[in-house]
């Protein structure tokens, strides 16, 4: 489900010398102005999540954020569940393309929590 037409936003920065994309969501939470960073799930082994993140994007600047609820049961036996986070844009031929997200720190996900209540 797209969340309150929430967007997940691009931009670049400099390191090093070379340009990178980092991905955003902009929000107000209690009147204050955050800005909460993802990133791909796995982002610190697996370095293509960010190539797949600009295959999403593509031209764009702006992806939908799509929060998923999940349920499966574990080899125990026990049910877990909870949502994922999705970044999804539908191209002009109506192809959709979407990658798995998570807030990059801790405080992005606090922040992140607070904005979606």
């Amino acid at each position: 489900m797209v969340k309150n037409g929430i967007k997940v936003e691009r931009d670049t920065f400099e390191y090093k010398g070379k340009s990178y994309f980092e991905y955003f969501i902009c929000g107000n939470v209690r009147g204050r102005d955050v800005k909460i960073k993802l990133a791909p799930p796995d982002n610190k082994n697996d370095k293509g999540g960010y190539t797949v993140l600009d295959i999403v994007f593509g031209n764009a600047s702006k992806a939908d954020f799509v929060i998923e609820p999940y349920e499966f049961t574990n080899a125990e036996g026990k049910v877990v569940s909870g949502e994922r986070y999705l970044v999804r844009t539908t191209d002009e031929d109506g192809e959709t393309y979407e990658c798995a997200v998570k807030p990059t720190r801790n405080s992005d996900k606090t922040l992140l929590n607070m904005l979606l209540r």
